[in-house]
């Protein structure tokens, strides 16, 4: 008996939003014979539509919690007056509270027609994300025929749902399988249709219907996201599984599917959590089994990999296995080559770690930097972090716990620092020093970092003012505490250079080169002291390499141009001079 009355709600409902998107309401006018029936039709269709209210909002949320509850307190609504039509004046006898009435209060009869006011029906807050959602599968259905869709945004606990669920529009192309299906949105936009009646509004209505129940089927949901995500629109894929989920939480395997495409996102750790919830749901799901296995092979967690792997029956693979007890080997490598302190053998190790599968543990890229800054080799260690796949600090925490989150961002303070970006170091280092705050370490980089950080700045401002020795003098305080920092030793270069001082410049500007090879600003300083001493081969050789880099700056171009003419120059007067000689 509930189900039926579920199901006429809904189809009640249905009909009522095809009526507002496509048919025009009949306006009705009241006599004593209809008033009755229109009325009573009013309270029907109170009935029928209790959880669906139109709204005009161009996007609602559709949260999973509110579209489980079925109970739920209802907030009365006013519904526009009925067309209304002019009474004329009264007749002597009519009773003045009541126009049907007269005086004596007997039913008078009259032909005059007056308002009629429709009763308030009473629909449910929660109501609005479910109606947002069919009201923008309506708009798909009409998007689908010639017009632009918009954007959908996926979160792990609700969709926002904007037009065309199935045509997303997807924000930049750095993140990894931030890619957009071209081919179906460009055949979605060159569909046309021709204008249509309302007889052809009545044809359609059914179709519509019918469309608007299976997209909201979690199952035909799912199929959806398994094709983007099959054409690589993950973020697309995402968004339907998350609308699954709400739908029905209880199945894992949308769970299973969402956990695929936040792995295609670069999302491991969230992967990881809906995996596992999968397999909590449904124990002997082998699928979420082995999807799970390689996700902890991916961490470097190759005991949990294993475990895995041997409990997802069919989908388990020996090779599978080995796989993993190699990577087992290569982290045993590389914590011996760590503990020996031989840098170069634990950069080969961690690069051979990250290509036998472990291609996202965070642990593995951290050893890898710390190796490259020890090794004085500050943008490589920069590189190797950045190829590390994003991390959210308190994701990281939860997963892995306060300290070796802590640890974590200890490596990435330094590497910050390296690179120049201080105020991203000291962000990084307070935050921890908070997880881990009795670590000596830990207390010993956020020293430094908020030494450096203030020295950089104090000499930044002496520059800017013209006080050029005090500058030198403040970058100088911050390299005692970092002497390899590339970004101090090009700032107090330009201090030099400005007091003439162009040979100690030259030897700064190396020395920053060193440790970062691809640091622009030191190179085209050390390029421009070198002509200055009249070195044009050294500052040819600078400049060369600028123009390559950056072949339409034209400081570079002049400045190359201008060393050339003066080499020449100079090669001429040598030769002139040894003539001479001879």
């Amino acid at each position: 008996m509930a189900e039926s009355q579920v199901k006429k709600r809904w189809r009640c409902g249905l009909l009522g939003l095809v009526g507002r998107c496509g048919l025009r309401s009949k306006r009705s006018t009241a006599t004593n014979g209809s008033h009755k029936s229109t009325m009573s039709s009013s309270n029907a269709s109170t009935a029928c539509t209790p959880n669906i209210q139109f709204t005009k909002s161009p996007g609602i949320e559709l949260n999973a919690k509110k579209l489980q509850e079925h109970k739920v307190s209802p907030e009365p609504i006013q519904l526009p007056d009925q067309t209304q039509r002019p009474i004329s004046n009264p007749s002597p006898n009519q009773n003045p509270n009541n126009p049907h009435l007269d005086k004596n209060g007997n039913q008078q009869e009259s032909n005059n027609l007056e308002p009629v006011q429709q009763q308030a029906r009473k629909v449910p807050k929660e109501a609005i994300g479910l109606s947002g959602e069919l009201e923008s599968m309506i708009i798909d259905n009409q998007k689908a025929k010639g017009i632009n869709g918009s954007m959908v945004r996926a979160s792990s606990g609700n969709v926002m749902l904007f037009g065309n669920l199935g045509n997303l529009k997807q924000p930049g192309t750095a993140a990894v399988g931030n890619q957009t299906n071209v081919q179906n949105k460009e055949e979605r936009q060159t569909s046309s249709v021709a204008p249509t009646s309302v007889s052809d509004n009545q044809e359609q209505s059914g179709t519509l219907c019918r469309e608007v129940s299976t997209r909201m089927d979690p199952e035909t949901l799912k199929t959806m996201g398994n094709e983007d995500y099959k054409n690589g629109n993950y973020v697309e894929a995402l968004a339907l599984y998350d609308a699954a989920i709400a739908i029905d939480p209880k199945k894992a395997a949308y769970r299973s599917n969402k956990s695929a495409a936040l792995a295609a996102l670069g999302r491991i750790l969230e992967a990881v959590f809906e995996c596992k919830e999968a397999i909590r749901m449904e124990p002997h799901y082998h699928k979420a089994q082995h999807r799970l296995a390689y996700l902890y092979l991916r961490l470097g967690e190759v005991e949990n990999s294993i475990y895995h792997f041997k409990h997802s029956g069919p989908e388990a693979d020996q090779e599978d296995v080995l796989k993993a007890k190699t990577v087992q080997t290569l982290l045993n490598k590389c914590t011996e080559a760590k503990r020996l302190r031989d840098w170069n053998t634990l950069i080969k190790e961690t690069e051979n770690t990250i290509a036998s599968g472990a291609d996202a543990a965070p642990h593995v890229y951290a050893l890898q930097a710390e190796a490259f800054l020890k090794s004085l080799r500050h943008q490589e260690a920069d590189d190797a972090m950045s190829r590390c796949p994003v991390l959210d600090v308190e994701m990281s925490t939860k997963y892995y716990g306060p300290i070796s989150s802590a640890g974590f961002l200890v490596v990435w303070a330094q590497v910050h620092m390296s690179s120049g970006r201080f105020g991203e170091a000291v962000e990084a280092i307070q935050r921890a020093n908070k997880l881990d705050g009795n670590n000596r370490e830990v207390s010993m980089v956020l020293r430094r970092a908020q030494a450096v950080m203030a020295a950089r700045s104090k000499g930044n401002d002496y520059f800017k003012a013209g006080r050029f020795q005090e500058a030198s003098a403040a970058y100088g305080e911050g390299l005692d505490h970092d002497s390899r920092n590339s970004v101090l030793l090009c700032n107090r270069a330009a201090c030099l250079s400005k007091m003439s001082k162009f040979d100690r410049a030259v030897e700064d500007c190396t020395a920053a080169l060193t440790v970062r090879p691809a640091y622009t600003k030191a190179r085209l300083r050390r390029a421009d002291c070198n002509a200055k001493l009249g070195n044009w081969e050294s500052a040819i050789r600078d400049y060369e390499i600028l123009s390559k880099e950056t072949p339409e700056d034209e400081e570079v171009i002049r400045g190359l141009s201008e060393a050339q003419e003066q080499l020449v120059k100079c090669q001429g007067h040598r030769e002139m001079d040894q003539e001479v000689t001879d």
